[in-house]
């Protein structure tokens, strides 16, 4: 198939001692993975799809992406395409990364679903949402590997599976390449990258919840606490609030809020609608920076 050819050298996989992953080519000599692929090390090695090796120094990571670049020792690579709008769920994809370091392993599938999070992952203020899903094969050793469309752009760094010991059957996550470039774009600047931060702790409104409570609203994300100073606290949410919109964005879940956060910048002016004791309070908010620690 031309798009494997043509895209496979963009593929790499990382070494880092007796741990493995992969990586998609970013730059000529630069290469995009996952934090959690090159967890603390300094120093990896890079397998390419010719067979050749070179060194690679990890430059910035950002654990709430999950992203992580590498300088590369070999400069040329080749610099595939990223797709920044969002596939369609039923869109034809292909992953291609190192699974239990079978290098250059293609996998295909379709998008089975879009603003996904990692089961169990999403009331954390730092969670990974908004991504990808996908029934393509997706095994230990691709992560940080290549999500393609039909035409060999990339839609996502693929993140994550669900095993089939959790009873799962072809579960996999990818990062959506919007989210990867912005990243390693911040990492090259400066070796960080800043994030949109409420100052809220999230729980989903289940009817539990809504029963327990005495919450009327059927959707939205409650607010459990809220950070003292932070830019929630100062447009005056409350602990019990329902939170149902950001910006002119309704908002109906927690993944639905994080994902309307990321659509922020810190510092900017915007507002933010909750519900309490049965009235709509819209009030104004400066989005903050999440905090580094």
């Amino acid at each position: 198939m031309e798009v494997v050819s043509r895209l496979t050298p963009s593929v790499v996989t990382v070494r880092t001692g007796e741990g493995l992953g992969s990586g998609v080519v970013y730059r000529p000599d630069i290469v995009l993975t996952n934090q959690h692929v090159v967890t603390d090390a300094r120093e990896v090695t890079v397998d390419y799809a010719d067979g050749r090796s070179s060194p690679g120094v990890v430059l910035a990571t950002d654990q709430v992406t999950d992203l992580a670049v590498i300088r590369t020792a070999r400069d040329g690579l080749p610099v595939p395409e990223y797709r920044t709008e969002l596939p369609q769920p039923g869109e034809p994809v292909l992953a291609i990364g190192s699974p239990l370091g079978f290098e250059g392993t293609v996998t295909s599938g379709i998008v089975s679903g879009l603003n996904r999070q990692i089961p169990g992952s999403a009331a954390q203020a730092r969670a990974l949402v908004d991504l990808i899903q996908t029934d393509a094969a997706i095994s230990p050793g691709n992560s940080g590997g290549a999500l393609l469309d039909a035409a060999g752009r990339v839609v996502g760094i693929n993140e994550a599976y669900i095993p089939p010991s959790a009873g799962a059957v072809s579960l996999g996550f990818a990062i959506p390449a919007a989210t990867a470039v912005d990243i390693a774009d911040q990492l090259l600047v400066d070796g960080t990258a800043t994030h949109p931060y409420l100052g809220v702790t999230l729980a989903r409104l289940t009817p539990e919840i809504r029963r327990s409570l005495g919450v009327s609203a059927e959707s939205g994300v409650l607010v459990v606490d809220v950070a003292a100073g932070g830019p929630a606290a100062a447009a005056g949410v409350r602990r019990g609030d329902v939170i149902v919109a950001l910006g002119d964005r309704p908002v109906g879940s927690v993944e639905g809020l994080i994902g309307a956060l990321r659509e922020t910048e810190p510092e900017q002016r915007s507002s933010i609608g909750v519900l309490r004791d049965g009235r709509r309070i819209d009030s104004p908010i400066t989005i903050g920076a999440q905090p580094t620690s």
